[in-house]
């Protein structure tokens, strides 16, 4: 019997990193997460997820561009 993979310290620190730069969309992102690991990673029943975090993330790139004077 194989021993369970090590998941290490530094792995998870940079997930953790990964969703905090995502800000206000971070709550949605784990949602899909949930979503996925309940669904046995089937996108088709997470679409409602898989919409509301591409709607979030364009509504903070449009509020990004704005406040970066269009660059």
């Amino acid at each position: 019997m194989d021993p369970q993979p090590i998941i290490h310290k530094d792995d998870a620190d940079e997930d953790d990193e990964n969703v905090k730069q995502l800000q206000q969309c971070s709550s949605l992102y784990i949602l899909l997460q949930d979503c996925l690991v309940n669904s046995n990673r089937n996108w088709k029943v997470c679409q409602k997820e898989v919409q509301d975090l591409k709607a979030c993330n364009e509504r903070r790139q449009n509020i990004k561009t704005r406040t970066n004077g269009g660059s």
